[in-house]
């Protein structure tokens, strides 16, 4: 358009001068005297010349406001994306949800030139209720009013004379409704639809994300209470039990007179006291944060197995090569390992009869290894039933999957007994905290430790 533009503003002149200097020379030389023929030929030049520059600046004109128009709308589509990246970057950072959904409502306001904005949620009794409102005080009914419409329950009809809602929906279910209200007539282009739209997909985004949050903090709430469930089953229930029993029999047998038995009864008690106190002391130390912030993986397990050493009498050693030290994981990561290094020691001193324990974390290629060993019993060669209980298997089974580690399990030597049990954990570095790989590929199989298969153990690790 701009070269065929240039190319007009040198032809049509250079062909007007020329068809005048054509007529002037052939016809007006000898109808019009000097210098009646020049004036002539300066008043046709310059009412062309007039024409030519009217029609030509007539279009640039027209193309500087098409040009115009253009830049508003790539300046409204640029403030609308970057207001809507301004939410997606809060709801990534897990900010409040009141302050997200503060922003999308102003954005709302602000984009769509409104004089109120507010954003409506539905609640318990499925009617909708303000939660976030932008604009003057008097425009507002925060508490509705219950005989208009949605919208109009809480704006003021002369804040609303002309006014544009977008759905928020989760799992195509209608939870809630943003709307942008002014106080004259006026009609919303597609522009203004899908802008409204989009704000409102990033809202429900939020509150859907704080949901899931809330819901995740629940789970891990009843995860715990489930882990201490089965530590109080597998220890401190099972003991009271012992405890009633021995001492009815310690009654018994001193109304019998027969104190030796007595005496023999009340030093099986003492030691299931000291049983019961070593569960309930690692019940406590299960409650803590397992990791302080800044210490790492490898810290938090030396410091725990110097407690559990002094607390179970086992010799714990922990070997940890200098890569596994510097190895990153996620904070989600780390805690579940930590636990499934805590429930294998526990393991060892409920079950394995064994007198020392290593706790070895390595790095091999992508993953971080952490095998757990005991010189104890290893694993029974009886089949188990099926519907005997593996809480404690179960629980390490469920939070290696949870970060997309992989475990087993097996007796070293080959004979059951021989050479006591190990626990072999391998997880991917770099782990998200949705429990997928970083990396792509496929999962790398962990081959059975001793030669062993996975099996609920009779005793050890």
């Amino acid at each position: 358009m701009f070269r065929r533009l240039r190319w007009l503003t040198i032809l049509v002149p250079a062909i007007a001068v020329g068809a005048i200097e054509l007529v002037g020379d052939s016809v007006l030389d000898v109808g019009l005297p000097l210098p009646l023929d020049t004036v002539f030929i300066v008043a046709v030049v310059a009412g062309a010349a007039a024409v030519f520059s009217s029609v030509m600046f007539g279009r640039i004109d027209r193309l500087a406001a098409e040009l115009a128009a253009r830049n508003t709308a790539l300046e409204s589509a640029n403030a609308t994306a970057r207001a809507l990246h301004r939410v997606s970057v809060a709801i990534t950072a897990l900010a409040d949800l009141d302050r997200i959904l503060e922003g999308v409502v102003g954005s709302a306001r602000e984009l769509l030139g409104g004089d109120v904005a507010v954003l409506l949620l539905g609640g318990s009794d499925g009617r909708l209720a303000l939660r976030v409102a932008s604009g003057p005080a008097e425009a507002l009914r925060p508490a509705g009013a219950l005989a208009d419409e949605d919208v109009l329950r809480f704006v003021h009809p002369a804040w609303a004379v002309g006014r544009l809602a977008a759905p928020l929906q989760r799992g195509g279910r209608t939870i809630g409704l943003l709307a942008v209200g002014s106080r004259a007539a006026r009609s919303f282009g597609v522009d203004d639809v899908e802008t409204l739209g989009s704000l409102a997909n990033q809202a429900a985004i939020a509150i859907e994300n704080a949901h899931l949050q809330a819901r995740l903090r629940e789970l891990a709430v009843i995860e715990e209470r489930e882990r201490i469930a089965r530590e109080m089953h597998d220890g401190l229930a099972q003991v009271l039990g012992y405890v009633s029993t021995k001492s009815q029999a310690v009654d018994e047998y001193l109304a019998t007179g027969r104190v030796d038995e007595a005496r023999t009864q009340l030093g099986e008690l003492a030691g299931a006291a000291r049983s019961v106190y070593v569960d309930v002391r690692e019940a406590i130390l299960g409650l803590r944060s397992p990791i302080d912030p800044g210490a790492g993986l490898v810290a938090a397990v030396e410091a725990y197995a110097l407690r559990f050493a002094d607390a179970s009498k086992l010799a714990v050693t922990v070997e940890a090569s200098p890569a596994a030290r510097r190895a990153a994981l996620s904070p989600e990561a780390e805690a579940q390992v930590f636990r499934i290094v805590q429930e294998s020691l526990t393991n060892v001193r409920k079950h394995a009869e064994a007198r020392r324990a290593t706790v070895a974390i390595d790095v091999d290629g992508a993953s971080l290894v952490v095998r757990v060993a005991d010189d104890g019993r290893g694993f029974a060669a009886r089949p188990v039933p099926a519907d005997w209980p593996r809480y404690g298997l179960a629980a390490m089974r469920e939070r290696a999957a949870a970060i997309g580690a992989e475990i087993d399990w097996g007796t070293d030597g080959g004979a059951a007994g021989a050479a006591g049990a190990t626990v072999r954990l391998l997880v991917p570095l770099g782990v998200r905290t949705d429990g997928r790989r970083a990396e792509t590929g496929s999962a790398r199989p962990v081959p059975p430790v001793g030669g062993v298969p996975a099996g609920p153990p009779g005793a050890g690790a």
